[in-house]
C-alpha cells in the first residue's frame, strides 16, 4: 500500500507517541499550510516549543486556527500526540460543527524505535516513563477510534508501512457534482403522482414510454431534451396513487444517466419500513406499503438499495447550485455529517407545535446569505418564490395544487395542475396571503444596516475587488437615512466623470483634442462625442402600470415610478409635478412602442435633466448670483471712482482702471454663463429631458450594446413626446481620421461659443476595455465660459490659468472607474433578481465613495 484515501474535506487526526514520525510523515504527504503543529503553536505563544505550560493556550490556538479552516472549506491536518482520549474528543466536535468528516491516521512504532529518536534531539528531555505512558494509552486507543466518531481510521504499524505512504488520495463526497453544469430540471415532491409526473416530464420535452419490465429500465424508457438532466428533489413516495411507478420512473432515470434524485423524509422512512426497522405506518406511508404489496420482493429489494444509496443533497455548476429537499444552510453545502442530512430532509424546527400538531419551522431562507441558489421542497407553498437566493418548489400536488419544475439556469418555472386532490393536508396551505408582496419584497422591506456599514470589499465583474472604507460607509449611510427616498427605487447611482487632461492650448483648460488623446492611446479607435446638455443628472425607474410597480420592485401607493439625483435623493418636491412627469415619459414609451419591443414591464434611464436651475434654485440664488450681483455693483463703484480719478492725472490709475474694467467684463461673462442655465419653470411644459443611457429592463442590463444604439433607441422615445423630451446631438468619431477629429473639435467650438456647457466624449462601446485595463467610460470637455462658473471669473488669467493647468486627474479618474463598476454591478444584480441588499452593496458603495477627498471642481 502506497496511498491512503481521505475525504478531501476532512479533519485529519495524526495519533502517535512522540517520536513516532509524524511531522515527518505529515509534511511529506500533505501541504505545509494544512498542518497544524501543536509544537508550533507552543512556540507562537511562548517562544519555545517544548514549553508545556503553555500546552493549554497552544491548544487553543490549534483549535481557533483549525476551526477557520474548516469553516473555509479547508483539508486540515492536526499534528499532536493525540493519544488521550480527552484530547481526541474536543477535535471529533470540532470536524461535527464543521459538518466534515474525522480521519485518523495511526503511526503505530515500536517504543524504542520513538526512544532512539528522541534520544538523538537535544530539545526532548522527558523521561522513558512518559513514552511508555503514552505508548499504554495509543495501545488503548486503536480498538475504540470509530466509536468515538473516527468515520476513517488508518493504522501504519511499522516503519516500513509508514514510509511506503507516499500519497494522500483525496476523494470528493458523493454530494460533490461541481463539474455538472446542466442544463437541469428540477422538479419538485411527486408523492406518488405518476400521472402528473409524466405530463410534467413531457412538458419539459421529455419523451416518456412506457416498455417491458426489467431491472435496468425498470418499465420506463425515457429520452432526455437538449442533454438536460432531471433533478428529483425526494418525497417520491406517500399518499399519493401510485408511489411504485413513480419510484420505477425516477429509478429509470437515474439508472439510464438522465437524472438525479436526493432522498425526501418519506422516502428514508419507507427505506427503514423496507429495512424492517420498526416505524409508524402513517402520513401516507399505508397507502405506498399497500401499492407495494402488489410488486415483486426483488423490486422492493431494489427499491430498499436505491432509497439506501440516495445522497442528502448535491452541488452543482461550479458550486452555483444545490438541491436538497428541504434545503441547506451555506455552511453545511457541500459537507458530509448527520446534521446536514437530517437538516436536508427535515429542514429546522424551533422545537414548538402549531395549531395543528405539525412542527413549526425555523425560516433558514429568510437568514440565507450564501453564493449558491437552493431550491427545495418538504413544505408545500402555493406558488413557488425566490427568496434570498432560495425558493421551495413544493407545491402540493398531491394535496390538489400542482407539480414545478425550475428550469435551470434559465430560472423558468414549469407546473401542471394535480389531477385531483389525493390526500388533505394536516396544515392548509393555500392560506389567504397577509400581503400582496412576495416573500423577498416583504423581507426587502427591512434593510440590516451591517449590511453597509463598516470596511466593505465589494466583488465586482469589472474592477473585480473594491474596498469601500468604514468612514466613508458612515457618511453614506448619513445621507441615505437623512435624504433618500424609498430605498428599492434605488437601484442604480450614476458614476462621477472625470474631465479631459489639462489643454496644451495657452487660452484653454478643456479642449477636446484632450480627451481623444487619452483614447487613442488607450487603444480605443472609435468615440462618441455627445452634446452635454445644460441640467441636472436625473435616474429615472419608470414602470408600465402600478401592478408592474408591485412586482417588480415590491412597492404600493406610488405611482409608476421614480426620479432621482446621482446622490439618491427625489428629484421633485412636489409630489404632484414629479407623478405627472413620469406619467409623461411612461405615455412616451408606451407611444413609442418601447414595452412590446423590450417585452418589459419596466426601464431605468439615465437622463439630463433641464435646466439646471430647478434642482440648483438655491446654489445659483446663494452662490452664483450673489457673487456676480455684489462683484457687479462694487465693480462699478470702483471704475467709476477710478475713472475720476484718472480725470486729475495721477500716475499708475490708467492701469489700474484698465485691469478693474477687465474684471468687470470678466464678471459679466460670469453672469451670462450662468444665466444661460436658467429659465421659469412654472410648470411640467418648462422642463426638457434628454436620456442618453437605457441602463436596463426586466431580464437584461444593455451594458452590452454600443452608444449609437442608445442614441438611436432613444431618439425614437423622444418623437413620441417632442415637448419634453430631447434627444442628444452626437457624432460617431474614427481617431484614425484627421477630418472627423478637426469636425468634431469645430462642433464642440461653435456649442460652447453659443453657451452651451461642451460635450461628452466616450468610447464607442457601452464598457471599453484598452492597454490598461478598463477605460474611462466618459470624459467630459466643458466650454471656456462654463468653466468660469466653476472656477471662478478670473480663471481666465494667465496666472491663474498656469496653477489650474498643474490639477491632477488621478484620483478622480479612480473613482469615476470604481463607481462606473459599482454602478453596473447593481443593475446586474438587480436584473438577475438578487436580494435588495446585495443591490444596495453596490448602490451604498458609490455613495460612500462619494465622499473620498477629491477635488469637487473637476
Amino acid at each position: 500500500m502506497n496511498k491512503i484515501k481521505i475525504p478531501e474535506l476532512s479533519l485529519v487526526v495524526l495519533i502517535g507517541v512522540s517520536g513516532s514520525g509524524k511531522s515527518t510523515f505529515a509534511k511529506r504527504v500533505f501541504k505545509e499550510t494544512e498542518i497544524i503543529s501543536s509544537d508550533k503553536c507552543r512556540a507562537m505563544v511562548s517562544d519555545d516549543e517544548n514549553n508545556q505550560a503553555a500546552t493549554v493556550d497552544a491548544f487553543e490556538l490549534l483549535h481557533y486556527i483549525s476551526s477557520k479552516r474548516l469553516k473555509n472549506g479547508h483539508l486540515t491536518v492536526i499534528d499532536a500526540t493525540n493519544v488521550q482520549t480527552e484530547a481526541r474528543k474536543p477535535l471529533v466536535q470540532l470536524a461535527r460543527d464543521y459538518h466534515c468528516l474525522p480521519v485518523a491516521i495511526v503511526l503505530d512504532v515500536p517504543e524504542k524505535i520513538c526512544q532512539a529518536r528522541n534520544d538523538e534531539r537535544v530539545d526532548r528531555n522527558f523521561g522513558k516513563h512518559v513514552l511508555r505512558q503514552q505508548r499504554s494509552q495509543l495501545k488503548r486507543s486503536i480498538r475504540n477510534l470509530k466509536r468515538e466518531g473516527f468515520r476513517h481510521v488508518h493504522v501504519l504499524s511499522s516503519v516500513e508501512e509508514i514510509d511506503a505512504i507516499q500519497k494522500i488520495q483525496r476523494e470528493k463526497l458523493y454530494n460533490d457534482k461541481k463539474e455538472v453544469s446542466g442544463p437541469f430540471d428540477i422538479i419538485g415532491d411527486i408523492h406518488g403522482c405518476i400521472d402528473e409526473a409524466i405530463e410534467l416530464l413531457q412538458k419539459l420535452g421529455y419523451n416518456v414510454d412506457e416498455i417491458a419490465y426489467d431491472n435496468e429500465s425498470f418499465g420506463y424508457k425515457v429520452a432526455n431534451p437538449e442533454g438536460r438532466k432531471a433533478l428529483f428533489l425526494g418525497d417520491l413516495v406517500d399518499r399519493g396513487p401510485n408511489s411504485p411507478a413513480v419510484l420505477k420512473l425516477v429509478m429509470s432515470m437515474v439508472k439510464s444517466g438522465i437524472a438525479y434524485c436526493v432522498p425526501g423524509n418519506h422516502d428514508m422512512k419507507l427505506q427503514k419500513y423496507l429495512s424492517g426497522k420498526n416505524v409508524q405506518i402513517k402520513h401516507g406511508l399505508e397507502q405506498t406499503v399497500e401499492q407495494l404489496s402488489q410488486e415483486s420482493e426483488d423490486f422492493k429489494n431494489t427499491v430498499k438499495e436505491f432509497l439506501y444509496g440516495l445522497v442528502s443533497h448535491y452541488v452543482f455548476d461550479k458550486g452555483k447550485l444545490v438541491i436538497a429537499h428541504a434545503g441547506l444552510k451555506e455552511e453545511m453545502q457541500g459537507r458530509g455529517s448527520g446534521a446536514v442530512r437530517s437538516f436536508c430532509m427535515y429542514g429546522e424546527t424551533t422545537g414548538e407545535t402549531d395549531e395543528f400538531g405539525l412542527p413549526v419551522r425555523h425560516n433558514w431562507a429568510a437568514d440565507y446569505r450564501g453564493r449558491a441558489k437552493v431550491v427545495y421542497g418538504h413544505t408545500p407553498v402555493p406558488e413557488a418564490q425566490w427568496l434570498n437566493k432560495t425558493i421551495d418548489i413544493d407545491t402540493g400536488c398531491v394535496f390538489g395544487g400542482k407539480l414545478t419544475a425550475l428550469r435551470y439556469p434559465e430560472e423558468e418555472l414549469v407546473s401542471v395542475p394535480a389531477k385531483m386532490m389525493y390526500a388533505e393536508p394536516a396544515r392548509p396551505y393555500k392560506l389567504e396571503a397577509d400581503s400582496s408582496l412576495s416573500h423577498q419584497h416583504e423581507l426587502d422591506d427591512l434593510l440590516d444596516i451591517d449590511d453597509v456599514i463598516g470596511k466593505r470589499i465589494v466583488a465586482t465583474s469589472l474592477q473585480n475587488n473594491i474596498t469601500i472604507r468604514e468612514e466613508n460607509s458612515i457618511a453614506a449611510l448619513e445621507v441615505m437615512s437623512r435624504f433618500a427616498m424609498n430605498p428599492k427605487w434605488l437601484i442604480y447611482l450614476p458614476p462621477t466623470m472625470s474631465p479631459s487632461e489639462t489643454s496644451d492650448i495657452d487660452e484653454y483648460l478643456e479642449h477636446p483634442k484632450e480627451a481623444f488623446k487619452y483614447f487613442k492611446s488607450q487603444g480605443i479607435d472609435k468615440v462618441i462625442c455627445e452634446e452635454k446638455h445644460m441640467g441636472s443628472r436625473a435616474i429615472l425607474v419608470v414602470c408600465k402600470d402600478e401592478n408592474a410597480v408591485k412586482e417588480r420592485f415590491g412597492i404600493e401607493n406610488e405611482g409608476i415610478g421614480a426620479c432621482f439625483t446621482r446622490t439618491g435623493r427625489n428629484f421633485f418636491n412636489d409630489s404632484a409635478l414629479e407623478n405627472a412627469f413620469l406619467n409623461r415619459v411612461q405615455l412616451a414609451l408606451t407611444h413609442s412602442g418601447f414595452w412590446t419591443k423590450f417585452n418589459t414591464d419596466w426601464v431605468c434611464l439615465d437622463t439630463e435633466l433641464m435646466p439646471w436651475s430647478a434642482k440648483a434654485q438655491s446654489l445659483l440664488k446663494d452662490q452664483y448670483a450673489s457673487v456676480g450681483a455684489s462683484a457687479s455693483a462694487a465693480l462699478a463703484n470702483v471704475i467709476g471712482n477710478l475713472e475720476i480719478t484718472q480725470k486729475r492725472g495721477i500716475d499708475g490709475v490708467d492701469q489700474l482702471l484698465e485691469s478693474y474694467m477687465a474684471k468687470s467684463e470678466m464678471i459679466g461673462d460670469y453672469t451670462k454663463a450662468y444665466g444661460n442655465y436658467c429659465w421659469p419653470v412654472n410648470g411640467l411644459d418648462d422642463y426638457k429631458l434628454a436620456p442618453f443611457h437605457i441602463l436596463a429592463t426586466d431580464g437584461e442590463t444593455h451594458m452590452n450594446k454600443n452608444h449609437e444604439w442608445h442614441m438611436e433607441t432613444i431618439k425614437s422615445i423622444c418623437e413620441a413626446d417632442p415637448k419634453l423630451m430631447v434627444a442628444t446631438p452626437y457624432q460617431l468619431i474614427d481617431l484614425d481620421d484627421d477630418s472627423q477629429i478637426e469636425s468634431a473639435i469645430a462642433w464642440w467650438t461653435e456649442l460652447t461659443e453659443k453657451g452651451g456647457e461642451g460635450m461628452v466624449v466616450k468610447p464607442l462601446d457601452f464598457v471599453a476595455h484598452g492597454k490598461k485595463g478598463l477605460v474611462q467610460p466618459a470624459i467630459k470637455c466643458r466650454g471656456k465660459e462654463y468653466l468660469r462658473i466653476i472656477y471662478g471669473p478670473e480663471y481666465t488669467l494667465q496666472e491663474n490659468l498656469k496653477v489650474l493647468k498643474n490639477r491632477g486627474l488621478g484620483r478622480k479618474r479612480s473613482l469615476a472607474l470604481r463607481e462606473f463598476a459599482l454602478g453596473l454591478e447593481a443593475l446586474d444584480r438587480f436584473v438577475k433578481k438578487e436580494p435588495l441588499r446585495k443591490v444596495h452593496e453596490c448602490v451604498f458603495g458609490v455613495l460612500a465613495l462619494e465622499s473620498e477627498a477629491v477635488d469637487p471642481r473637476l
